[in-house]
């Protein structure tokens, strides 16, 4: 039986209860966090955070906790969950209104803060010269136009996503305006000539924390690395191409609509790239 947090108190998943009347459920009106931990020390926790603070800045949502009293709540949960190899869910929403209204509720309630821990399988991308690799599929990006904000509500990533899976590939890589933006629950990078790029942060992608941390890795091992619009034809062109995601780490997509991706292997830069994201990950985390 899991433990999870809610409102200030730790319990028994199957004791938690949320008003039908919480915003989170009537509107989306609330942001997220998935945040791994590794041999129970949370991964990149303070960066995690910072986006946490910019998606509620964004939703003129006041942050009911400072960093410390984050990191001891997540700290704990993790610890009551057994620690090892979890990913930890936080959910923080606007809070139940006595009326359904579009409107913020005047004066204003509570939020409702929600957190929960799920089994992580340390990614089979650990082990660079094992992996096989993932098919992924392109869509036409269907969402909205601040998928920087990490938002709750997720139906068109839902709906990518399973349209991804149902035609058996593992990601959709979204394109709008006939450039690359991101994966439905992930960041892409390609690498053409030995050059790795990758879309820019804008309104358009969510600044993953796994992206963030690929562009540090590759700027201190002399990787060479631009932030650019990446066209769909170069996508398609491309001699290789990256998902990145906190659960998932760096994967490599060896397979793009049913054509290879180069030699339809993972590609020797990934490898080397794949080398130095495991070490960043075992001197951080002991794993």
């Amino acid at each position: 039986m899991s433990t999870v947090y809610l409102n200030g108190a730790f319990m028994a998943m199957e004791q938690a209860r949320i008003s039908p009347m919480d915003r989170g459920f009537l509107f989306a009106d609330g942001v997220y966090e998935v945040i791994p931990a590794f041999n129970g020390v949370l991964f990149r926790f303070e960066e995690h955070l910072r986006r946490l603070e910019r998606s509620l800045s964004a939703l003129y949502l006041i942050n009911p906790h400072d960093r410390a009293g984050w990191r001891r709540r997540c700290e704990e949960l993790i610890q009551r969950n057994g620690g090892g190899n979890l990913s930890l869910y936080l959910q923080i929403t606007r809070g139940a209104a006595d009326k359904r209204d579009h409107a913020f509720p005047d004066p204003p309630v509570s939020p409702t803060v929600f957190m929960s821990t799920a089994p992580l399988t340390v990614p089979t991308e650990d082990s660079p010269d094992r992996i096989t690799g993932a098919a992924a599929i392109t869509l036409d990006d269907i969402r909205w136009a601040r998928c920087d904000i990490k938002s709750i509500s997720l139906l068109p990533n839902i709906l990518l996503r399973q349209q991804a899976i149902a035609s058996g590939a593992r990601e959709a890589i979204l394109i709008h305006d006939g450039f690359v933006t991101e994966g439905a629950a992930s960041n892409v990078f390609i690498v053409k000539d030995g050059e790795i790029a990758t879309p820019p942060a804008s309104h358009a992608i969510l600044g993953g924390i796994t992206r963030d941390l690929v562009i540090e890795l590759c700027r201190e091992q002399d990787l060479p690395l631009r932030e650019r619009e990446i066209s769909e034809a170069e996508l398609g062109d491309a001699d290789e191409v990256w998902i990145s995601s906190s659960t998932r780490d760096v994967v490599p997509v060896v397979s793009l609509d049913g054509r290879p991706v180069g030699d339809g292997r993972p590609g020797e830069t990934w490898k080397i790239l794949a080398r130095h994201y495991i070490a960043f990950k075992r001197r951080l985390c002991g794993v």
